[in-house]
């Protein structure tokens, strides 16, 4: 027989008539046995049912899972994409902010080289102008003491008419008029020893 031609449920075992004929089986025994069939038909069936909807519940479970597989796999084929172009934008903001360091230090670094080119010239002005300054101070003080000198020379000594009290300590002379030759100031001499 073949099992998509011939469905027997509990009740067909139950109503099946067997017919009678000489010397057939015992009645009450086949009537026992078709009870018997028919409930262990029963069970089966609802074994069967049961299982029916535990498999659709198993394979309702086995799709979610599998939708929730391939959601997990297209998160992290997105997370790993995502990572990869945040690790690119990040190397390239990186490559930027050098570029822009360096441009920047660059910068700095002329500018310091352009105002030590300038504090140089200055200070060199400046020098310049100390010497000048010197040589003229020297020159105006040579020139004063030539003349002080010469005028010295040229005049001869007054003697003082009479000397007041106290009258020698005005004029800074202590050995009767005669007074010390005249020096540069120390300042001069150290500045023209300096050249």
């Amino acid at each position: 027989m073949n099992d998509e031609a011939f469905h027997l449920t509990p009740v067909d075992a139950r109503r099946f008539d067997f017919g009678s004929a000489l010397r057939g089986y015992d009645k009450s025994r086949v009537d026992q046995f078709r009870d018997q069939v028919a409930d262990e038909l029963e069970r089966l069936t609802r074994v069967n049912q049961e299982l029916d909807a535990k498999a659709k519940g198993f394979h309702e479970q086995l799709r979610a899972f599998r939708e929730r597989d391939k959601a997990l796999n297209d998160a992290l084929i997105s997370a790993q994409q995502l990572r990869a172009e945040t690790r690119e934008q990040a190397d390239r903001e990186a490559q930027l902010i050098l570029r822009e360091a360096r441009a920047e230090g660059e910068r700095l670094l002329e500018e310091a080289r352009v105002e030590l080119r300038r504090l140089r010239a200055d200070i060199e002005a400046l020098d310049r102008t100390r010497r000048s300054y010197l040589a003229q101070m020297r020159a105006t003080a040579e020139r004063q003491l030539a003349e002080l000198q010469s005028a010295e020379s040229a005049a001869p000594p007054v003697a003082p008419a009479a000397p007041a009290a106290g009258a020698a300590g005005a004029t800074g002379t202590t050995d009767g008029g005669e007074r010390p030759p005249l020096k540069s100031p120390s300042w001069l001499d150290a500045n023209v020893q300096a050249e």
